[in-house]
């Protein structure tokens, strides 16, 4: 029998109780692993208040959670590419990563490399994977181009402006507090902006003299939109690949693109840019190999036993954490 945070009605953080919770045997085609460490993430708390968004939530009782890295403890009928005693990690769907012990879709699951930490990789799977096809796909990011990264010192943010710094990229990067924007600095933002001390299409404009950004990564929703851009330059890309905030209001197409310079806006999720298994390893190899040669630094800065979930959700939902919180069971 393992234990999980048990969902039971969705709703607050309170709902998820710390229970039993049986695991049958791997059926075929899944992995039973033991997660050494669980990756938290913002959609964690929509999924668990009910917004079955980037995923479907499936009906309660649930367990939520997508990402983790653990060890394989059995296989089931047709699995020939793991075995027994493999360090894993994975970070998409099915839900189900705050729990001791799962079964796991082998198509979807990635061997660890020997050298990376398993704290680190929980940390940066889900985000570093979404951060690489941002960067290398939404929008290639070329030496040179000026980009703006909102929420530039939150998990995402820190991957974002680390990667897109080794590409060559000017970044500006918003943030809500001084101490968040130092954090953006060290992470590689090169004009960080505190949103409401100051302007930051005024900034993007000032650092690209009037022409905008190529990309705005677009993370807050409803409350920055239409700003973003106002930010971008001739045919530039809006990636809204979150909304903190809420959703954002209804884009015009005339109006909201077409009159600010033909600009083109998508709402990227990773679950199509790695629905094929040659783009899910292709992915995630570099990703493993930026964190190996020091490109990204997980930035852990919260660790909770996966029994105080509730307490990690409370602080996530705060706004004031800063950088990654893993859960270890």
């Amino acid at each position: 029998m393992s234990k999980a945070q048990v969902i039971s009605k969705l709703g607050a953080p309170e709902v998820m109780q710390w229970r039993d919770w049986a695991v049958l045997d791997p059926a075929p085609g899944e992995v039973r692993l033991r997660h050494t460490a669980i990756g938290v993430n913002f959609a964690d708390t929509y999924h668990r208040g009910g917004v079955s968004h980037p995923w479907p939530v499936p009906p309660c009782p649930v367990v939520i959670g997508f990402e983790g890295v653990g060890i394989v403890e059995g296989v089931g009928e047709g699995v020939t590419s793991f075995k027994t005693g493999d360090r894993v990690a994975y970070g998409i769907p099915p839900l189900g990563s705050y729990a001791e012990i799962r079964n796991y879709p082998a198509d979807k699951l990635l061997h660890l490399p020997a050298d990376l930490d398993e704290k680190t990789v929980a940390a940066l799977l889900m985000k570093g994977m979404t951060a690489h096809y941002l960067l290398h796909r939404t929008y290639k990011v070329q030496p040179g181009d000026t980009i703006l990264v909102h929420a530039a010192a939150g998990g995402m943010g820190l991957i974002l402006c680390q990667w897109a710094k080794a590409l060559g990229a000017t970044i500006v990067g918003t943030v809500s507090t001084e101490e968040k924007a130092e954090a953006a600095r060290a992470a590689g933002c090169h004009h960080p902006v505190v949103r409401s001390k100051e302007d930051f299409v005024a900034k993007v404009r000032e650092v690209t003299d009037g022409e905008g950004a190529a990309v705005v990564y677009e993370a807050i929703g409803k409350d920055t939109l239409q700003q973003s851009l106002d930010c971008l330059r001739l045919m530039g890309v809006c990636a809204a690949y979150g909304h903190v905030s809420g959703p954002p209001d209804p884009v015009d197409i005339i109006q909201d693109l077409g009159r600010r310079g033909s600009l083109f806006i998508t709402r990227p999720a990773i679950m199509h840019y790695v629905a094929k298994r040659s783009d899910l390893e292709w992915t995630a190899g570099d990703l493993f190999k930026a964190i190996s040669d020091g490109i990204l630094d997980a930035n852990i800065n919260y660790e909770y036993p996966l029994s105080d979930a509730v307490q990690a959700h409370k602080a996530i939902e705060s706004g004031k954490t800063l950088g990654a919180t893993v859960l270890i069971p």
